[in-house]
């Protein structure tokens, strides 16, 4: 494997599962993405008594990670259960987990009463036709280019104190910047340790930020860092530094450039937006909406800073808005056939 393809691929495989056959016919919502926003949308709409679909490529984000945290009632729960209990929940209503990657999604002609159709298909060739879709394929975290880095990614490289930070805590932590957006989370970190390294990395840090880490006792280094350091357990022990010095470490906090997952969805002209310091996602409004009309968005894919409870959220209030759409619809087509009902009547 390449850097490059070990910075992309930080994701891993969730374990295997039974895959749901792929539905007949129309359904009324298909949902791309199988992670805690994908699902907890899912389960609103199978709920609704709404048939859906999802297509999960079984590889989340947070799939490194040993366990989810910060979230109530499920804290320290690893997110390979979470994602089981979900696609349990999704089926006991009805819905469909199917495993499988998108490679296209498109509009479609639209049904006889002016209901909109998209077309999901997938790798293996199969593919479904649906109603509405929700969007929820997440995000890649993509890594500096530091030799050794992305093999700790998830367990002694870490990038949410709120996520990893209680874990961590008392450790001895280094903060490797990618830029201003490294500032804030160094001091969230130095309320879990008081022994805090930034290192700048080549990237600028003004004086007003040095002095305020000076105030809390953040040491701060500007040589660059050449590579991570394990030891003889392969666990983390530092980083090596241009000048040959290593700088021992037992944690190192990384601010990744955050990417959604677009691949195989061009077709539906989803906008996307560049977020300052952040990365690339989809733009999305209230609710999930976005500019094309009948797709939703929700998760880290609009939201990357957004937690497993918060994404879940997103989900859900995706898969209310798109139920009350779909009961419009429905309506809509129903006064239309009595209305042409009506009219063949009278020209008899």
């Amino acid at each position: 494997m390449t850097d490059k393809e070990k910075q992309e691929a930080t994701a891993v495989a969730t374990p295997p599962y039974v895959s749901d056959a792929l539905a007949e016919g129309i359904v009324d919502a298909v949902v791309i993405g199988g992670g805690a926003a994908g699902l907890n949308g899912a389960l609103i709409l199978a709920r609704s008594r709404r048939s859906v679909v999802v297509i999960d490529s079984g590889s989340p984000r947070n799939a490194p990670a040993e366990a989810v945290h910060g979230l109530i009632a499920l804290d320290g729960t690893p997110p390979s259960e979470i994602l089981r209990r979900g696609r349990e929940q999704v089926r006991q209503y009805g819905g469909r987990v199917v495993f499988g990657e998108v490679v296209s999604a498109e509009s479609a002609a639209p049904s006889a009463d002016g209901d909109l159709r998209f077309t999901v298909g997938l790798a293996d060739g199969r593919s479904v036709t649906a109603r509405r879709i929700l969007v929820a394929t997440g995000l890649k975290d993509v890594l500096p280019e530091v030799p050794g880095l992305a093999e700790h990614w998830g367990h002694g490289v870490v990038h949410c104190p709120y996520c990893h930070g209680w874990e961590v805590r008392d450790e001895p932590i280094g903060i490797l910047a990618t830029g201003p957006a490294s500032i804030g989370p160094a001091l969230l970190f130095r309320q879990l340790t008081e022994d805090l390294t930034y290192f700048t990395n080549g990237t600028d840090l003004d004086e007003d930020s040095r002095a305020r880490f000076a105030a809390r006792g953040i040491r701060v280094i500007d040589t660059p860092v050449t590579e991570v350091v394990d030891d003889e357990d392969g666990a983390l022990a530092g980083v090596r530094l241009a000048d040959g010095q290593v700088v021992a470490r037992r944690v190192l906090g990384v601010v990744p450039q955050m990417q959604a997952r677009t691949q195989g969805l061009e077709g539906l002209g989803l906008p996307v937006r560049d977020l300052p310091n952040v990365g690339r996602t989809f733009a999305s409004g209230v609710d999930g909406t976005t500019e094309v009309p009948g797709v939703w968005v929700a998760g880290n894919a609009t939201d990357p800073v957004a937690q497993v409870g918060a994404s879940a959220a997103a989900g859900a209030l995706a898969g209310i808005d798109i139920n009350k759409v779909l009961a419009v619809a429905d309506t809509d087509a129903a006064l239309q056939g009595i209305a042409e009902a009506s009219a063949k009547a009278a020209a008899r």
